[in-house]
């Protein structure tokens, strides 16, 4: 056996750079933040502390095994969080063991969703909620969240989950506040701000540290202020949760709500910090990353995680270049956890509040609405999402926040708009008669564009307006051509639709051409078979190469 030869320069400096010091040190700065925030995100789902630090372990471990983002952190957020809680509370309502089995299910049911979703390569779908309605959700769910934890904090529990009515019960309770609580969140909460502004300082492990140290010191439980409690991190057999088939029907729908903000929030960091480093990025690898992480957190019984944006955002600020830094973070907290967790049972309840009010108030930053206004785009939608969320509560304020979304995008899609083109200098470009009136006509012909993809909402009002045009134009146009370039497809609703309209058109004695058809829609059109309408007038070519078929097949004088 021949004797391994030692390692070249090139090779030494490739293994050196594998370990990357700059991930290293993001992944310490990485452990700092998000060992607290996985703690306090529990409390906002109204679980064990555990729930957060399972959840976060799974997503490090899941992601960083599967995921295509150098930079994405998966671990619990605020907004999934608040989701959980809300859905729970809906299935379950004051019952803490149905309470605790349906959550488990939720994250579940989640994981399946993102795992069906990565294996059906549905991750080209860029997201069905958009960034304005994201934007206004977040910025009211930070709002929500903060007065709730302000509630925990001096010892108030309002019945009432709309905002107003929330703070009624609040602010109607004055005198019952435990103030010495009030004062100790302040405190941690300014010294979070403090230690901020240091570059790469874990400002929540140093205020838990302070915070434990205090409580004990100052005996602040003498004064009403609760403690975190024990954090039992006892894995048990992963098991099914047992629920009725109507609960498991309930939790599927809940379980939509929560992929589509899960999705929306880690698609937007993902793809964001991609771009920012020209980075290649795979939707569905991400989408099957994100199921494998559910799926395990709900195994055992953790909360749902994603790619939050300040977590990924606190990795990108740190200096990482790899999904290293991931992997340095879940060994640090391994550590951390294996042998400093007892200790954060000694926390003061408000301490962990104020984590939770720092984490989740850089959303509160209305410059974010800025280009909405300045733009004079979708301002109305993004009041629309705030107030739901603030009047509806933040389960049903995220459904109407999804229903927002869904009728902007059928509204724009369902919008019909026709372009009559024309040719400009005798040459080989067709353009919009309106905006370039010296384009010109070209014999016979009348040549339309849809500006809107056809489908089974706008087929038919897009065709009418299309027949308008030609009954406008009379005697003098006996051959049409239509750039469909706008539609990538055709539904069997669209496909009817212009079966019906061909016939018309057809049987009013004049000839029909279609130009810059997609592959799908030239295939489904060729299978159509539509009488009257030959195989050769159906060309993915440009419009200059439809009038010289127009010219080849109908002659003159019919074309001069």
């Amino acid at each position: 056996m021949s004797t391994p030869s030692p390692l070249s320069s090139p090779e030494k400096t490739r293994l050196i750079d594998r370990v990357s010091w700059p991930d290293i040190i993001a992944g310490l700065s990485l452990a700092g933040l998000l060992l607290p925030e996985a703690v306090a995100y529990s409390s906002i789902a109204n679980l064990a502390p555990q729930a957060g630090v399972i959840a976060l372990f799974a997503g490090l471990v899941c992601y960083g095994l599967m995921g295509t983002s150098r930079f994405a952190i998966v671990s619990a957020t605020s907004s999934s969080a608040a989701v959980l809680a809300a859905a729970s509370a809906t299935t379950a309502g004051s019952d803490n063991g149905l309470r605790l089995v349906v959550a488990i299910a939720l994250v579940m049911v989640t994981g399946l969703f993102f795992t069906f979703a990565g294996l059906a390569k549905a991750g080209s779908i860029s997201a069905f909620i958009a960034k304005p309605v994201l934007r206004g959700f977040a910025f009211g769910l930070a709002i929500v969240i903060i007065f709730k934890q302000i509630a925990s904090v001096v010892g108030i529990h309002p019945q009432h989950s709309d905002l107003a009515r929330f703070m009624l019960e609040l602010f109607g309770q004055i005198g019952s506040w435990n103030w010495a609580a009030a004062v100790v969140a302040v405190i941690a909460w300014g010294l979070l701000l403090l230690f901020a502004r240091i570059p790469h300082l874990p400002g929540g492990l140093m205020v838990i540290v302070i915070g434990i140290a205090a409580g004990a010191w100052l005996n602040l439980s003498q004064y009403g202020v609760g403690l975190v409690g024990t954090i039992d991190l006892q894995l048990t057999a992963p098991t099914l949760p047992s629920l009725s088939y109507t609960q498991w029907l309930r939790i599927g729908e809940l379980s939509v709500a929560m992929v589509l903000i899960l999705y929306a929030e880690s698609y937007g960091s993902i793809r964001s910090f991609a771009m920012k480093h020209g980075d290649t990025v795979s939707p569905n690898r991400d989408l099957l990353a994100l199921g494998a992480a559910n799926l395990l957190s709900g195994l055992f019984h953790g909360m749902p995680v994603g790619a939050g944006y300040s977590a990924t955002s606190a990795n990108e600020a740190a200096g990482a270049s790899s999904r290293l830094a991931g992997w340095c973070a879940a060994l640090i907290l391994l550590i951390v956890v294996l042998t400093l967790l007892p200790s954060i049972a000694l926390l003061p309840e408000p301490v962990l509040a104020a984590i939770v009010v720092h984490a989740v108030s850089h959303t509160l930053r209305p410059a974010v609405f800025a280009p909405n206004f300045i733009l004079h785009r979708d301002r109305l939608v993004v009041v629309a999402a705030v107030l739901a969320v603030l009047a509806l509560g933040v389960l049903d304020g995220l459904l109407a926040a999804i229903a927002v979304s869904l009728v902007m995008m059928l509204r724009r899609m369902s919008e019909s708009s026709v372009t009559v083109l024309g040719q400009l200098d005798h040459g080989h470009d067709f353009v919009s008669r309106t905006l370039h009136p010296q384009a010109r006509t070209v014999g016979n012909l009348l040549i339309l564009r849809p500006e809107t993809a056809l489908f089974f909402a706008n087929a038919e009002r897009i065709l009418a307006q299309i027949r308008n045009y030609i009954a406008a134009a009379g005697e003098t146009v006996n051959t049409v051509i239509i750039s469909l370039e706008e539609s990538p497809d055709l539904d069997s609703s669209s496909v009817e639709a212009l079966q019906d309209f061909c016939a018309a058109v057809i049987g009013e004695g004049k000839h029909l051409l279609f130009a810059r058809l997609k592959t799908p829609v030239q295939q489904v059109l060729i299978r159509a078979a539509i009488p009257g309408l030959p195989i050769e007038t159906l060309s993915a070519l440009s419009v200059d190469d439809a009038v010289n078929v127009a010219q080849r097949l109908y002659p003159w004088p019919q074309i001069r």
